[in-house]
């Protein structure tokens, strides 16, 4: 089951679109979905995460906490809408674009994908464009 919770002034426009796009990429990979919560906030909010639980005082755009069992795939993923709208712009893509990517990208490391080494974050984007390109069949 996936859930969207809302800390922020913000709704996403398509719930069932979305979380049906989520279960596809996870079944697909070979896993079983399990309860993946988002929590849409504001930087303050995930600022607070990061300190309190990484211990890191830096804005980020998003931060997923693992709860995956063998090949049940569950999580609580945050993320900053502030964030996801200030790299739309540096990135020179549209807000939805930028948001589906950070939305699948924190499945992807639920899915084993890492992104620590330049070769791992060439993988990690390649696969987020390629579930990127299935939503938008």
């Amino acid at each position: 089951m996936i859930t969207f919770n809302y800390e922020t002034p913000f709704n996403l426009k398509d719930e069932f679109k979305i979380a049906s796009w989520i279960e596809h990429i996870v079944v697909s990979e070979g896993f079983v979905l399990g309860e993946i919560s988002y929590i849409f906030c504001d930087d303050l909010f995930l600022n607070h995460i990061n300190k309190e639980f990484l211990k890191h005082d830096t804005l980020t755009d998003i931060i997923s906490f693992d709860y995956c069992l063998d090949k049940q795939v569950n999580g609580e993923i945050y993320i900053s809408i502030e964030r996801v709208i200030e790299n739309a712009q540096l990135f020179h893509v549209s807000f939805e674009n930028e948001l589906n990517r950070v939305m699948i990208h924190g499945v992807l490391h639920y899915l084993g994908y890492k992104d620590k080494t330049t070769e791992e974050k060439k993988t990690m984007r390649l696969k987020e464009n390629a579930c990127l390109n299935e939503l938008n069949i």
